[in-house]
């Protein structure tokens, strides 16, 4: 059996870093991933994704990415049942990130080098294709 997803969009809002009461860290941020076609009025739509990082990956997540950073996620998709205030149960799907690469240079202010999530930081894209 197989749950790979790999997704690349922008962030729409700054990650959110938080602890767990173990101390682990957890950082949640919601990724714009565009559709490959437009709708039929004609304009291009997107959906939003909720991703999570947990450990090394979400404090340099949350440290090193904002709200419009192109990135690549890597990860499973998890599916979770919770009950709401009112006592219902609702589900929320999130990917689970194994591997998150920063795809576009840092704006000023912050880091210039191009990151990686998941270990050193990687080569500048100035070349690539798409």
């Amino acid at each position: 059996m197989l749950n790979k997803i790999i997704l690349i969009g922008r962030l729409v809002a700054d990650p959110q870093l938080r602890y767990t009461q173990s101390g682990i860290a957890v950082t949640n941020f919601t990724l714009a991933v565009d559709r490959p076609f437009v709708s039929q009025g004609g304009e291009r739509e997107a959906d939003f994704i909720d991703i999570v990082t947990w450990r090394k990956q979400a404090e340099i997540c949350a440290n090193h990415l904002n709200k419009g950073r192109l990135v690549a996620v890597e990860g499973r998709l998890q599916v979770r049942s919770y009950d709401d205030q009112n006592g219902i149960r609702r589900k929320a799907a999130e990917v689970v990130a194994d591997q998150v690469r920063f795809l576009d240079r840092a704006r000023s202010g912050e880091s210039e080098q191009s990151e990686s999530a998941d270990g050193p930081p990687e080569p500048e894209f100035d070349d690539v294709p798409f």
